[in-house]
């Protein structure tokens, strides 16, 4: 009796799982940037804190950008190297690069959204462009392919922003988490319910800035510069979505297991502040794949039911797997179909693991 009981439940979690492939990331691979129509004059803004052999190979790759009308707004964010040096000798070269110099911030605001907030009123276009100093532009048309996004109306477009591809199975854990998320993201906001984005690969418009009065919600909390915008944002603004690999950029993973969880748990508190209504459908996405391998287990350890067990976890297989596979070639992100199965089961309990420390260790620090 127990076990059939267990099978119902993996079942559910199974069609809970079904329902997100079918619904939202299916459609997501088959989705097609707006054209390029408009090129707007627009502002990139990036904050930097210590980051000069960062900027050495960002900063060029930005000012090569194929696009008519664009400026540079650097916020050199407290910083104690030479950025400070480097920004000042481009500032003389290249009249469309600003530099924006925060030598303090107020102890009761966070340091970056300070940055940004200070970046967003020093540019002089109405479109805004976002990245972070680790993050390069694949292609000389990220700014033009991003600004496609505007084409439809929209006040906010969000990107993909990958990780690269490097050696070891954590650098394959990283970028099958990352992909995970922005699947998500992305194919919510496809649907019309979008609830977060990420500050390497984001765009929105001053007026949309001060009309939702900046990160004023959140700017003693650590991070959410970028999804609690959002969250906050998209009551009164439309969204859109740009993902060809021309309109990403890409960044190194962190290099230890230990510096990644830190981050991770970073993101997943400012994740503790969204709408109610977006963490129960995080929740529901996060709690049935968690459920799904903790029941398969349980009935796989008692050898019960072993024919209806397969068949449950085969369907799941086929059509969720298959959805991911579709959603990273749409995104150009390589998958390993290999460990592909590994992954997704260490990324859940690992997901499970860091819920639990965000709230029995709550204390969360930024550079």
């Amino acid at each position: 009796m127990i076990s059939i009981i267990l099978l119902g439940l993996l079942g559910l979690c199974v069609l809970a799982q079904l329902y997100f492939a079918l619904i939202y990331f299916f459609p997501l691979s088959r989705y097609k940037d707006p054209e390029v129509t408009q090129r707007v004059p627009v502002s990139v803004i990036v904050a930097a804190h210590n980051e000069q052999d960062n900027l050495f190979e960002l900063l060029p790759m930005l000012l090569d950008q194929d696009y008519p009308e664009f400026e540079i707004v650097l916020v050199n964010d407290r910083s104690d190297d030479d950025t400070e040096f480097y920004l000042h000798e481009l500032e003389k070269q290249f009249p469309h690069f600003k530099v924006v110099t925060v030598k303090r911030t107020p102890e009761y605001l966070n340091s970056k959204k300070y940055a940004l907030a200070l970046g967003i009123r020093a540019a002089k276009h109405e479109h805004l462009l976002f990245t972070d100093a680790d993050c390069r532009p694949y292609s000389t048309k990220w700014i033009e392919k991003m600004q496609s996004g505007y084409v439809t109306g929209a006040d906010i477009v969000l990107g993909y922003s990958p990780y690269a591809q490097l050696k070891g199975f954590l650098n394959h854990l990283i970028r099958y988490e990352t992909l995970l998320t922005a699947i998500q993201y992305l194919s919510q906001a496809n649907k019309g319910r979008p609830y977060m984005g990420v500050g390497r690969n984001l765009s929105y418009t001053k007026a949309c800035f001060f009309r939702n009065k900046g990160f004023a919600s959140h700017i003693k909390s650590t991070g959410g510069d970028d999804d609690l915008f959002v969250r906050d944002a998209v009551n009164n603004s439309k969204v859109n979505i740009v993902i060809d690999q021309e309109a990403q950029t890409w960044s190194i993973p962190k290099k230890t297991f230990w510096a990644w969880i830190t981050q991770k748990r970073r993101h997943l508190s400012a994740g503790k502040k969204y709408k109610a209504k977006d963490k129960r459908k995080i929740g529901v996405f996060v709690i049935s794949n968690i459920f799904f391998y903790v029941l398969a287990i349980i009935l796989l350890v008692v050898n019960s039911h072993l024919a209806i067990l397969a068949g449950i976890i085969g369907l799941r297989y086929l059509v969720v797997f298959t959805a991911y596979i579709m959603a990273a070639r749409r995104l150009n992100d390589k998958l390993s179909l290999f460990l592909l199965p590994v992954l997704d089961v260490v990324y859940f309990f690992i997901y499970l693991f860091l819920g639990v420390s965000v709230v029995l260790y709550k204390r969360i620090r930024w550079k």
